[in-house]
């Protein structure tokens, strides 16, 4: 060892042996090389390598209380569970709730949608959600954007590429509308029933879910009055929307029945502050409360 110390360059006085008797080791000269850990990486050695450092539940033998039956996860869920956790882990979410008067809005679509049965397909509140998601998309495009690899500038994207979260038998899919600003309301309308079938019959392909630039997750057709989104990182925001409730609203002169859609706007907020997503979600309300405003 001495030896080896003088040829390392090594005052033996100033190493602490760890064998038999204090004797000094290779392994701990090469320890003294190496120098003290600090502080921050002997934390990050002693976190859990999931997680972030944030300490797993305990496990539990539940069956200690009462019955039970293990139930494998379906597969899109074992994919989309550490995706989501991820993202709820990294971005620091905020959600701004409003609400919109779709009153005229959905009149007009039950017109289209009672042509289009006859077509085969079904006019939704989801394609003009769409068109008016692109349309403030474009004036507020913070909102399409995604934070570079380095934190320290946004990366504007020039298309717009909706996804839209699909409820199937096994979980939740995130296929991708492509080119969403150059397609109309039954163009869309067509895709949708298209892409609704291919994720329930577990036929989407990869490239079906990539590219996405912002985010509308319906649930519409269950219920509800509100919900928090998780942002689709890399993707910096998310729009929730629950099923539509007829209201009485203040007309200035009385109450009248008006049918009031409440939205859910997540957001990252290292990107957008809540001033930003108070106007954004202002403006699409504003868009939804009058079907010709889309068509501008």
């Amino acid at each position: 060892m001495r030896r080896t110390a003088r040829e390392l360059g090594i005052d033996l006085s100033a190493v602490k042996g760890t064998g038999p008797k204090g004797r000094i080791s290779k392994e701990d000269l090469l320890a003294f090389l190496k120098g003290p850990a600090t502080p921050a990486a002997a934390s990050a050695a002693a976190a859990p390598a999931a997680g972030m450092g944030i300490p797993e539940i305990p496990a539990q033998d539940f069956s200690r209380f009462g019955p039970v039956q293990t139930k494998a996860l379906p597969r899109i869920k074992k994919v989309s569970g550490p995706f989501l956790h991820r993202s709820w882990l990294n971005v620091p979410h905020v959600t701004h709730n409003d609400e919109a008067d779709i009153t005229e809005l959905d009149r007009y679509r039950k017109e289209l949608d009672t042509a289009a049965k006859n077509d085969g397909y079904r006019v939704t509140l989801l394609a003009f959600l769409v068109k008016a998601c692109v349309s403030v998309l474009k004036q507020f495009p913070e909102f399409n954007s995604s934070l570079s690899p380095e934190k320290d500038s946004l990366i504007l994207k020039q298309y717009y590429n909706i996804g839209i979260a699909v409820d199937t038998p096994d979980g939740l899919v995130v296929p991708v509308v492509k080119d969403a600003d150059r397609k109309g309301i039954v163009e869309l309308s067509k895709e949708f029933g298209d892409i609704s079938k291919k994720a329930r019959d577990g036929k989407l392909a990869p490239g079906d879910m990539q590219g996405g630039t912002f985010t509308i997750s319906s649930l519409g057709g269950i219920g509800g009055t509100g919900f928090t989104p998780i942002v689709n990182a890399p993707e910096v925001a998310i729009l929730g929307v629950v099923r539509s409730k007829m209201a009485p609203v203040w007309n200035g002169t009385e109450f009248t029945p008006r049918n009031m859609l409440p939205i859910s706007l997540s957001y990252d907020h290292r990107v957008i502050d809540g001033a930003l997503a108070a106007r954004f979600a202002r403006q699409l309300c504003h868009l939804l409360e009058d079907d010709r405003r889309l068509l501008l």
